[in-house]
């Protein structure tokens, strides 16, 4: 599909609701198909948290691996992996839970003190 344009998600006229999508086509026949589809929750990704996901499942996640193919640190990874799971309304955001991760990765000497600090301030 060389004629495939940027996803757009929300309007761009108003700035707010998603888009529904209106009618699907298919490359190969022509058939189409009209009504009211949901977008799924992966397209309300941003670029760069879908380029993120990508990278993560690849890296079957291990964030260890995320960190090095990234070239970013652990808070970073925890950082945008949070970020992903809240903006698709997945898994509980239980504050108390991030903390201990900190904490536990502070220990076990898998992020700096400025790194972990850094941390604690994003669940602010």
């Amino acid at each position: 599909m060389s004629d495939t344009k940027h996803r757009i998600t929300n309007c761009p006229a108003c700035g707010g609701s998603e888009f529904t999508i209106a009618r699907l086509v298919c490359d190969d026949c022509g058939t189409a198909v009209d009504g009211r589809f949901a977008l799924s929750r992966l397209a309300g990704l941003d670029e760069a948290q879908l380029s993120f996901v990508i990278t993560f499942l690849a890296c079957r996640g291990n964030i260890s691996e995320v960190e090095r193919k990234l070239g970013i640190s652990y808070p970073t990874v925890r950082s945008r992996l949070d970020r992903v799971v809240r903006k698709l309304g997945v898994g509980e955001d239980d504050v108390q839970a991030k903390r201990r991760a900190v904490l536990i990765a502070l220990e076990n000497r898998e992020m700096s003190p400025d790194e972990a600090v850094a941390a604690l301030r994003d669940l602010q």
